[in-house]
């Protein structure tokens, strides 16, 4: 009979092959910028070659990290690229890397405090930390009614924010298919494709979600709100929930929490803040600005995955009533009762979001914030801020392009004089180079670029070579 053990990885063999994998990775951030920004790989390409079926026998670590550089480097878009000006940052860093490492060794599965008490207690306290560091409200501290939570992502903050808001609206008939379609739901027109998925996954449906207009900043009209809240109420319909943005991805714009707050107050509507990008700004107290009126909000999220230097899957989720949201998500079994449980003096994560499993975020988000501190982080915020501030004032100053809004932080939407193709073309001509990558929405129905500041690993100079390729570039357009 064969030796079960000697199909695993052994310690010194771990050892040795992680000692190779770090070198490896520091190498990489040594030279990312060295690679085309935007991978350009056909369709299909990745998969041609790789083998049709899986190996029958184990095959050596060296091996693996060959098809690395052979088959899947090819087939990366260097997010980590100090020239990658795309979408929203997704930055890493070391000690974030290192915090992950580490879950992964440990491979606790924290879905109960019971299962690792230090999974959640940790969590707990970090979440508190960053109430203090963003200066948030203190009712969404855990010594309060409140508390945070880390989610996989912002839209799974949104969809329990809503499930929360629809067991408040509705309470026991929340389940039932008729309550469930008088509810109303209420965004911006320009928020993320997040809430109009959740009100799909909630059972409130598309036809229940309504798309506020915006103001000539992208930002939503409290106005426009007002209105149809009341329009609904006059129909028989049921307002329940608004998911208010701070920093939309198509243009940074910030909604106004006050005025929109103070309607949810009226109507007795749940106030949801989706920050997340923009929410580490609040890291700044010169940039606190955008959360003026989230005193009003039952939650609050924003993401370090994308602009705090911990890698993704990483959001930061608080309410204001953790007992609504509980309500909302729980459900015992008889293999999860145990007497921490049954004591109430313990938080059980998994009932705080849809998941019952969970994994150790907490650790690659304490590690960074003891490596950088807070001043650590208002640095590279302050920065990033300045030099997307100063890219905007080139835009502004050059005859043949124009700032389609004034940035608030680190996100610039510009286009060309020339209209939409030329933007267009301007766009592409960029990306092909290799040499940085941005991307684009649309704005009042016109084609626009967006230029997005935020990388670990940005500097002035590449900023400066990004201008320079796109100055170049419109002297060469005809």
């Amino acid at each position: 009979m064969p030796d079960a053990t000697r199909y695993h990885m052994t310690p010194d063999e771990f050892r040795v092959h992680g000692h190779a994998l770090v070198d490896w990775i520091a190498r990489y951030w040594e030279r990312v910028e060295e690679y085309p920004v935007l991978s350009t790989v056909e369709p299909g390409r990745i998969r041609d070659q790789l083998p049709a079926t899986a190996p029958d026998e184990g095959e050596p670590f060296d091996r693996m990290m060959a098809d690395v550089r052979r088959i899947i480097l090819p087939g990366i878009t260097h997010w980590q690229s100090p020239s990658f000006f795309g979408f929203f940052p997704a930055n890493v860093s070391g000690p974030s890397v290192l915090g992950e490492l580490l879950s992964a060794g440990l491979g606790v599965q924290g879905m109960l405090w019971a299962t690792s008490p230090a999974c959640t207690e940790l969590e707990t306290h970090v979440l508190d930390w960053l109430v203090d560091m963003l200066d948030l409200p203190g009712k969404f501290k855990s010594t309060t009614a409140g508390g945070g939570v880390i989610q996989d992502t912002a839209s799974s903050a949104t969809l329990c924010a809503l499930l929360a808001a629809r067991e408040r609206a509705s309470g026991s008939q929340a389940n039932q298919a008729g309550a469930r379609r008088s509810l109303i739901v209420y965004t911006s027109s320009q928020a993320h494709s997040s809430v109009e998925k959740a009100v799909m996954i909630a059972g409130i449906g598309r036809d229940n979600l309504r798309l506020i207009e915006t103001d000539e900043h992208y930002a939503m009209r409290p106005d426009a709100l007002d209105t149809a809240v009341e329009r609904d109420r006059r129909a028989g319909l049921a307002p329940c929930f608004v998911s208010a943005t701070v920093g939309t991805t198509s243009s940074n714009a910030i909604d106004p929490l006050g005025p929109i707050g103070a309607i949810c107050q009226r109507y007795g509507l749940w106030l949801h803040v989706d920050a997340a990008m923009s929410g580490t700004a609040a890291l700044c107290p010169e940039f606190r600005f955008i959360h003026d009126g989230l005193e009003h909000a039952d939650s609050y999220c924003f993401n370090p995955h994308k602009w705090m230097f911990t890698n993704f899957d990483c959001d930061c989720f608080w309410v204001a009533d953790r007992a609504v949201l509980i309500r909302s998500l729980s459900v015992m079994r008889e293999y999860l009762d145990n007497e921490p449980t049954r004591s109430g003096a313990v938080f059980d994560y998994r009932d705080w979001h849809v998941p019952l499993g969970r994994r150790f975020r907490a650790l690659k988000l304490w590690f960074v914030i003891r490596h950088y501190g807070v001043k650590g982080l208002q640095h590279h915020v302050r920065e990033h801020v300045r030099l997307a501030q100063e890219f905007a004032g080139w835009v502004e100053a050059d005859d043949r392009l124009e700032l389609v809004v004034k940035p608030p932080l680190n996100l610039v939407c510009f286009r060309h004089r020339d209209g939409d193709d030329a933007t267009r073309a301007l766009l592409d001509g960029l990306n092909a180079t290799g040499k940085l990558y941005m991307t684009h929405t649309k704005l009042d129905d016109r084609f626009t670029i967006r230029f997005s500041v935020g990388g670990t690993l940005t500097e002035r100079r590449h900023v400066e070579q990004a201008w320079e390729l796109i100055r170049a570039a419109c002297e060469q357009s005809p």
